[in-house]
């Protein structure tokens, strides 16, 4: 069994490794043999947001005893996932990302059911990565009816038919434990357009023996099974040094605010810090993410992102609301920081955009190299179902 590993950082720390230094370490030899070329960020089209329809997520995660491969892969592929959900547009405008977080199967739980609202549907994605590195297993009951009652009925999800609801759930146990029945649970979430789909860490037939592959054939959704202890394999890419360089410069661009600002930014530094602790790739993968509007956004600490959300929003804040390098400014002096600090967002996330679409491209091509030998982990099997999924909903990538 493997144990979680929590980091204890001090502040010197984590703006070391933010910076993207670990990466520079493990991938210098290789990147510096190939010149990455800056690209000329004005041909590039921006990325309309929609604001009609989302893409929402509901991540439900077996926390039993022997789930700690499953949570370590969810460690190491969230960013992967957020990345994957953000290609999809819909009459070419790129809907909202939204991920929701529960564990279950847990027997500290103190629900009846072991089941945990660990975050609702938010784009605050530094706190889903938060709470996904705080989990823990324990021994426990896994219920797959009641969990997905729970999240189909009590999140908020968004009532357009444009938009892309999705549940993914993973464990090792019988799909039809517990008093809930799956088949209705499911068919009810069917009813309000929510996809189940099923991930079963085991071998194949015995997802099917257990009910998991019925479970996501009634969601309309996808049936896949995993070997959970399985190690994520990355690929390199002679772009990944780069794009952590350009994630320092992207944490620059951030201007706390409020009374718990300062706090959520050194979360911030947190949670690349968590990313960098999985691999190196995995923290480019979190600064590519960092990248899209449409789905990072911090607007509740971050004054650029409230300036966009509220253009208005500077000319009623206050003093005590402001960071230390803001006081005692005046309000135009405040209102031409931030827009400079949103330009510079800008031009910083579009370069990102541009070395990400090579990078994949580069990995594509490595991965048609390898062949198809390697075994599906959690974040390939949401991904390949985003995609199909996607595409039978009208999304175009």
């Amino acid at each position: 069994m493997n144990t979680l590993k929590f980091l204890t950082l001090t502040t010197s720390a984590i703006a070391f490794l933010s910076a993207g230094k670990i990466s520079d370490i493990r991938c210098s030899n290789k990147a510096n043999d190939r010149e990455v070329m800056e690209s000329n960020i004005s041909s590039e089209p921006q990325i309309t947001v929609s604001k009609d329809n989302k893409i929402q997520v509901a991540l439900l995660l077996d926390t039993s005893n022997s789930m700690d491969g499953l949570i370590d892969q969810a460690k190491s592929r969230l960013w992967n996932i957020v990345n994957t959900l953000t290609t999809l547009k819909y009459n070419g405008q790129a809907p909202q990302v939204e991920i929701a977080l529960y564990e279950y199967g847990n027997d500290g739980l103190k629900d009846e059911n072991y089941i945990r609202q660990v975050t609702a549907l938010t784009q605050d994605l530094d706190l889903v990565s938060e709470k996904l590195f705080a989990l823990r297993t324990n021994g426990g009951s896994e219920y797959c009816g009641a969990v997905i009652r729970d999240a189909s009925m009590n999140l908020n999800w968004d009532g357009n038919e444009k938009s892309m609801k999705l549940i993914y759930i993973a464990g090792n146990e019988p799909f039809d434990q517990g008093k809930i029945s799956y088949k209705d649970v499911i068919a009810k979430a069917k009813s309000k357009n929510i996809y189940t789909n099923t991930i079963f860490c085991g071998s194949r037939d015995e997802g099917i023996q257990t009910f998991w592959q019925n479970g996501a054939n009634l969601g309309d959704g996808k049936f896949f099974n995993i070997d959970s202890d399985r190690k994520v394999i990355y690929i390199e890419t002679p772009y990944d040094v780069k794009i952590s360089q350009y994630n320092s410069k992207l944490n620059d661009t951030y201007i706390s605010y409020g009374s718990r600002g300062s706090e959520m930014k050194n979360k911030q530094a947190v949670q690349d810090v968590n990313a960098e602790s999985q691999s190196a790739s995995n923290a480019v993968e979190r600064a590519v993410s960092k990248s899209k509007k449409n789905a990072y956004k911090n607007d509740h600490w971050d004054l650029v992102d409230k300036v966009e959300k509220d253009k208005s929003y500077i000319s009623s804040i206050k003093e005590e609301e402001l960071p230390y390098e803001l006081k005692g400014k005046s309000k135009d002096e405040i209102n031409k920081i931030v827009a400079q600090k949103s330009a510079d967002r800008d031009k910083i996330q579009r370069e990102i955009e541009i070395l990400a679409r090579k990078r994949q491209e580069f990995i594509d091509t490595e991965t048609k190299k390898r062949g198809s030998s390697e075994s599906d982990d959690l974040g390939k099997a949401i991904e390949k179902s985003i995609l199909e999924l996607g595409k039978k909903n009208g999304y175009s990538f």
